[in-house]
């Protein structure tokens, strides 16, 4: 099996080696250390500052977009919302279920957001800014520094699910003035699904969360906040994950972040490359590392995915609704390499030319 999808991704051996050990009790200073280590190294690759606050919840990335929505933001805020695909709208979702006001950007597919998108919401009291910084359903990379400077000059607070684009694309939670980042563990870090990620800005905690009283206990993020100063969790954490999260970020820091994203780049500039020894072509938005969305303009999308699936054993993401016909996602997350990019290039056009 070779997986060129959005999480799970394509796996490294030192991380199989991790998770094939017996889980250990965890209630002990040696896991702690590990809690810890990896809180700091965390905070070290999103240059999230020494007083940023890291919250380890045991759930989905969707899970982790919901928790943040509800620690820091309630009925009286007013937040915009980017809403240009499947999982921007889901954050449009989480607001509405917990009655918190909100307006979107509604992007149809293919369409870039653009700096005037934005600024027709200038100056309207807005509180909060949510966005998917790529938004994983459709591969568009969002302009963050712009974004950061339309938060600043309203004085909203500035909200980053990067689930996809965390350790892909250059992230700087200091410099663009991010108040709280989201990310999972089955996307760049390339471990399993289970494990998701939240750090919190000074600002984000102090005005938003620290006291606050909480409208859930597993999702409570001064709860969170509070163990994870000894290194733990108030419930049981996905205790092989944040072993196997150890083992990455060390390796990860061994690389060096800059290596790390330049690798990143590589690959999905290769990809992207090739693709002219086929008839598929690209968005014209800009595009994350994580991923490269193929239109297919024979709308034969979805049966390619099939046959690469039961013929060849290799994954690429498809897309649902009216895009299945049209479009298919590759994903760059995880052990790839140039090479894989040349193999699945000439599986595509094996597959075309029938």
């Amino acid at each position: 099996m070779k997986l060129f999808t959005l999480g799970p991704v394509e796996m490294y051996d030192h991380t199989f080696e991790v998770a094939k050990k017996q889980v250990p009790y965890f209630r002990t200073p040696e896991f702690s250390e590990v809690v810890l280590e990896c809180d700091g190294l965390l905070r070290k690759f999103a240059k999230a500052g020494s007083d940023a606050k890291t919250v380890f919840l045991t759930c989905s990335g969707t899970g982790a977009m919901e928790a943040t929505v509800i620690n820091c933001f309630d009925e009286k805020d007013k937040l915009l919302v980017i809403d240009g695909g499947s999982f921007g709208h889901r954050f449009a979702q989480i607001c509405e279920i917990h009655g918190i006001p909100h307006d979107v950007i509604k992007l149809p597919y293919g369409t870039a957001l653009k700096k005037e998108d934005v600024y027709a919401f200038d100056g309207k009291g807005y509180t909060g800014l949510l966005v998917n910084i790529d938004e994983t359903s459709t591969g568009q990379l969002y302009d963050g520094k712009m974004l950061s400077e339309f938060c600043k000059k309203n004085g909203m607070i500035f909200v980053v699910d990067a689930i996809s684009s965390f350790l892909a694309d250059p992230i700087d939670m200091e410099d663009w003035g991010i108040d709280a980042l989201i990310f999972s563990s089955q996307k760049s870090l390339a471990l399993a699904p289970g494990l998701s990620i939240v750090l919190l800005s000074s600002r984000m905690y102090t005005e938003r969360v620290q006291g606050k009283p909480a409208k859930t206990m597993y999702l409570d993020f001064n709860s969170h906040i509070e163990n994870g100063k000894r290194g733990q969790t108030p419930f049981t954490p996905a205790v092989r994950l944040i072993y196997e999260l150890q083992d990455m970020l060390r390796h990860i820091d061994a690389m060096g972040l800059e290596s790390k994203l330049a690798h990143m780049k590589e690959v999905a500039d290769d990809f992207r490359a090739r693709l002219a020894e086929t008839p598929l072509s690209l968005p014209e938005y800009p595009l994350s590392n994580a991923v490269t969305p193929l239109y297919f303009p024979d709308g034969n999308a979805y049966e390619v995915y099939e046959t690469l699936k039961k013929e060849y054993d290799v994954f690429v993401t498809p897309n649902g609704g009216d895009l299945a016909k049209t479009v298919i996602r590759v994903g760059h997350l995880g052990n790839h390499t140039v090479e894989d990019n040349k193999m699945l290039i000439d599986l595509f056009k094996k597959v075309l030319n029938r």
